[in-house]
């Protein structure tokens, strides 16, 4: 099945690279989204490890980590790479060395696949993100081309509209006012 909107996310179980376990026995956990059941989930793509854009957007998640953990939603990437290139990355490329969140290694490349964002003859990953309410539905996705990067706010402004649970109009922002 491949994810749809108002459907329960596909679940998954993969192997992790923890940057905050660096060194430790536990810097490669497995993760189920059914792990974050009860939290809003952002779930977001990205080609390869050892990229141009990519790292850009994987800072940029970062740096507004607090932001999402504010509003109770648990930030997660993933690419199709192995959870040990993940970790060589974060180990090589000085931008990545604070990462606080996991990258899921999609070796399998079914997460991609079941979430519609696998591009078959690249065996990698569209830059997709998708919010993921506590119940496990799906309630938005984004996914953009290979050269084009993501804008977090953006991701925040939905996930913020996403939890008034009220109809919100067109570039409606936090503390705006919502239709009735």
């Amino acid at each position: 099945m491949i994810a749809q909107i108002g459907q329960p996310a596909p679940d998954f179980e993969v192997v992790a690279y923890d940057r905050t376990k660096d060194g430790s026995d536990d810097q490669f956990p497995t993760v189920k989204l059914s792990d974050y059941k009860g939290k809003w989930v952002c779930l977001f793509f990205y080609p390869l490890d050892f990229t141009f854009v990519c790292p850009t957007e994987i800072v940029a998640f970062n740096k507004s980590l607090g932001d999402f953990e504010d509003r109770e939603c648990a930030v997660l990437t993933a690419s199709t790479d192995s959870e040990f290139s993940h970790k060589g990355w974060c180990d090589a490329h000085e931008d990545l060395a604070n990462l606080k969140y996991l990258m899921l290694a999609d070796t399998s490349h079914d997460l991609a696949k079941n979430y519609g964002v696998y591009k078959e003859d690249k065996g990698i990953a569209y830059r997709g993100v998708f919010l993921i309410d506590p119940d496990g539905v799906l309630r938005w996705i984004s996914i953009h081309d290979l050269g084009v990067g993501r804008n977090v706010d953006e991701v925040l402004r939905v996930l913020d509209a996403l939890q008034t649970d009220k109809l919100c109009p067109c570039n409606w922002n936090k503390g705006d006012e919502t239709l009735n």
